[in-house]
């Protein structure tokens, strides 16, 4: 079995953001590049299940939309235990563009199961995923907190309202992964990272396709506001203030 992992190349969460173009773009400069956490998830327990023989995993190979800026990134991905790497030479225009640049890698690569996570930590779409499973056609399953592979299938257990269900699903398929998947993301090694070095990325020129979205602009949220601190013997003045300031109530 082969096991594909996607993986995005987003700012580390203590990133102050910043914009830049008349507020079109992120402002790179001095950000420190990192896997989103959820991928690098998706990546522990696809090598967990490569270390195990019953599963019959053979391989696990990451992709990523992105330019060569984003190739530290990939590489931590191999240093950690991939075994292979494929990247689409193309920004990440919209979450459409790149699931459309990674379904025409997986049609050529053929996979059985793909990981991708529930959503980046920096745009929060949880779009990609599921949009990967329509382009290709096959099956689909989203909340995904346990993966096993039992007989040559695999064998997932999804977040439902009021509990959880256990499904088999038959290969090639698509696995949109979430909490409960890995308990830590894997560290790597001092071998790790020096393997990685020499590993070949494979680098795939873009499908042609455009974007459905564009992006006008960025705005930060409002500064929040001074903190407010209320007698607890003074439960009128409290009620008070979320019924008139907070309109909560």
């Amino acid at each position: 079995m082969k096991i594909l992992v996607c993986i995005s190349n987003v700012p580390d969460t203590t990133t102050k953001v910043k914009f830049t173009e008349g507020n079109k773009s992120l402002d790179t400069a001095g950000i420190q590049w990192v896997i989103n956490p959820w991928d690098e998830l998706s990546l522990t327990r696809a090598l967990e299940l490569k270390d195990n023989p019953a599963s019959g995993v053979k391989s696990v190979t990451v992709a990523h939309v992105g330019t060569a800026a984003s190739e530290p990134t990939i590489r931590k991905a191999l240093a950690i235990g991939a075994d292979e790497a494929i990247r689409v030479n193309a920004g990440a225009a919209d979450a459409w563009y790149t699931a459309f640049q990674l379904a025409e890698v997986i049609r050529k690569e053929q996979f059985d199961l793909v990981l991708c996570g529930i959503e980046s930590s920096d745009y929060n779409g949880s779009l990609v995923g599921g949009m990967i499973a329509e382009f290709l056609g096959i099956p689909n399953v989203s909340a995904v907190s346990s993966l096993n592979i039992e007989n040559g299938k695999p064998v997932m257990v999804r977040e439902i309202d009021g509990g959880k269900e256990t499904v088999t699903v038959p290969v090639p398929c698509l696995a949109v992964v979430q909490k409960g998947i890995a308990k830590e993301p894997r560290i790597a090694s001092m071998r790790g990272i020096m393997t990685a070095r020499t590993k070949q990325i494979k680098i795939y020129e873009p499908a042609p396709a455009e974007p459905l979205t564009e992006v006008v602009s960025f705005s930060k949220p409002a500064p929040r506001a001074a903190c407010r601190f209320i007698d607890p013997e003074n439960a009128a003045e409290l009620i008070s203030i979320l019924q008139n300031e907070a309109k909560v109530i």
